[in-house]
């Protein structure tokens, strides 16, 4: 069986009951009061269903949920190790060779970073700028088609509700005047059934004349 569509009997853009009664007036802001502080409270899967359950982030990705886990408990970060930024002399006052090979090591890996670092700034200056222009104009065609996307449903928005109203009033109309009809076709047959009672009332004390004529004539023929 198809399912069928629940209906409504409010016209919020006809019915001016709350208006006109402010003890129903109160009782709806009371409601949506409570409406907004239920909301507002905070409640977690357990005893909400809407709530969808809980799934674990960066499942595949160690360090991000290692990160995420120290930003929930309130963690500090460690600060930078910048020792591998440094180039140390051998510690001692006697340095073996390993120490020395050590230290060689380590300002090779510095020099190699140096010169990725100049390599990737003359990169920057000759192709950042324009990398960076081509970035902000496709931020602009996706900033200028979301305000188009929005601009769009602004206006179904609006030429719904504009529809609802003149649905809404068209149907209040319609009901007024069907119940100002009844109350007509009501008053009309209370008017009857009235005019009916007075008919019978009149036919009954004219027949009870009828009857008390009917006895005195019988008694006068006996005399």
């Amino acid at each position: 069986m198809s399912r069928q569509r629940p209906t409504f009997e409010a016209l919020p853009y006809y019915d001016e009951d709350a208006s006109n009664n402010p003890e129903l007036l109160a009782k709806v802001k009371a409601e949506l009061a409570k409406e907004r502080k239920r909301l507002g409270q905070r409640v977690s899967a357990d005893n909400d269903p809407r709530i969808p359950p809980q799934f674990p982030l960066f499942s595949k990705n160690p360090l991000l949920a290692a990160e995420l886990e120290r930003i929930e408990s309130h963690n500090r970060l460690s600060a930078i190790d910048t020792k591998r930024f440094q180039l140390p002399p051998p510690a001692g006052d006697n340095p073996s060779v390993e120490d020395w090979q050590a230290a060689l090591k380590n300002a090779r890996a510095q020099l190699e970073h140096q010169r990725l670092r100049s390599a990737n700034g003359a990169l920057m200056q000759q192709y950042g700028a324009n990398a960076w222009r081509v970035y902000n104009y496709r931020m602009e065609v996706v900033g200028k088609s979301l305000d188009k996307a929005i601009e769009e449903l602004n206006e179904r928005v609006t030429e719904v509700n504009r529809a609802r109203k003149n649905e809404q009033i068209a149907i209040g109309k319609q009901l007024t005047a069907l119940e100002k009809k009844w109350t007509e076709l009501i008053s009309s047959v209370l008017q009857i059934e009235i005019a009916n009672a007075a008919l019978e009332a009149e036919i009954a004390s004219l027949g009870q004349r009828d009857l008390f004529q009917y006895f005195i004539r019988a008694n006068e023929r006996l005399v």
